[in-house]
């Protein structure tokens, strides 16, 4: 059976979280918001298109925020119990701090697992839904950094598509495909290509060039088969960060890559964080601990949650600086990952020290 004391925490803290968490999203809708407003009014993309894309990314907030809120939200539900000495009654009950941590630590188990949801299963289809939703309503293609369009590897072949429409179907794909003594064997255009889960692309309208030993052919096709790795789920990363993706996407994406001798540094880094993150809820409730056991005098409640809010901006930021540091330097992903953690979850160990010896 559950004690009460735990009962009691839960309930405090699951509140106070959700109430953190909604006042967040709310926050983030209304920036998302203005910021979508510079393109309102351009290519029918009208501000009701606005606020569904927002509503959409909405779960990707959810994952983003949730350890932030954990924070923020269990140290004020810790700082009102002290204010009020229940923390105090607690502890002369004879309950050790080292069975407080853990009780805190079960509580947070529902925070874990709420997180690798939004993260793995809600917030990657929804960016993708809310990215496609987007282009469609503004009428745009995948944007691409190269203006010949999309470049990508997929074994000897090196394919060129001009444009890729929001529902991953293809405009303008060039194929050129090499032997194994990376001499050109052929030249293939098609004016579009659209996925069949049972062929593979079908490409349309297509015109193949031949290079053959001391001559070139060319033939016209109005259809074309295309057996490749290359799937709409692969091409979909280009709609959605590497962060957003889920755990099984990245990993496929990865091995695509490595397949084709192409760096994964950043997809890696960004694998190892879906597998972290979740748990940096446990940290976060770690590092609120402490508060709850300082004297109201050292701090009112107002303070404590400010003091909370600045660790968790400063927890976001590092998390982002570090992935990025990792790509640039070539950090090994795990490390580039996990450091962020590592080092709240020893200030959490420092801090609890410091509280224990007073």
């Amino acid at each position: 059976m559950i004690p009460v004391y735990i009962r009691y925490l839960s309930r405090e803290i699951y509140a106070s979280v959700a109430l953190v968490l909604l006042a967040f999203l709310g926050l983030f809708a209304f920036f998302d918001l203005v910021n979508e407003l510079d393109d309102i009014g351009k290519s029918g993309y009208m501000l009701h298109h606005a606020a569904i894309y927002v509503a959409m990314i909405m779960p990707g907030r959810v994952y983003e925020l949730m350890p932030i809120a954990v924070l923020i939200g269990t140290l004020y539900s810790l700082t009102t119990l002290a204010r009020h000495s229940e923390i105090t009654v607690l502890r002369a009950s004879g309950l050790s701090t080292r069975r407080f941590l853990f009780s805190l630590l079960g509580i947070g188990s529902v925070f874990v697992l709420v997180t690798f949801v939004f993260g793995e299963y809600l917030a990657p289809p929804a960016e993708r839904a809310a990215q496609q939703w987007r282009l469609a309503a503004t009428r745009s293609m995948v944007s691409q950094e190269l203006r010949t369009g999309l470049w990508v590897r997929d074994g000897r072949r090196f394919v060129n598509v001009r444009n890729v429409l929001p529902d991953t179907s293809l405009q303008g794909v060039r194929i050129y495909e090499f032997d194994e003594r990376t001499a050109l064997v052929s030249i293939s255009e098609a004016e579009a290509g659209s996925y069949d889960k049972q062929a593979g692309w079908r490409l349309r309208q297509v015109e193949q060039t031949r290079f053959l030993a001391d001559h070139t052919e060319t033939v016209k096709l109005p259809e074309l088969i295309w057996s490749s790795e290359l799937t709409p789920d692969v091409l979909s990363v280009l709609m959605v960060v590497p962060e957003r993706m889920s755990v099984s996407t990245l990993y496929s994406y990865i091995h695509h890559l490595e397949e084709n001798s192409q760096r994964t540094t950043r997809y890696e880094i960004a694998l190892w964080k879906k597998l972290a993150y979740p748990f940096a809820a446990l940290v976060m409730m770690g590092l609120a601990l402490p508060f709850g056991y300082m004297q109201t005098r050292m701090g009112g409640v107002s303070l404590k949650v400010f003091s909370g809010i600045m660790i968790g901006v400063g927890f976001h930021l590092l998390n982002g600086l570090f992935s990025n540091l990792g790509v640039i330097n070539g950090w090994a992903p795990a490390v580039a990952a996990l450091t962020p953690s590592v080092v709240f979850l020893f200030a959490a160990m420092v801090m609890m020290w410091w509280v224990e010896r007073r």
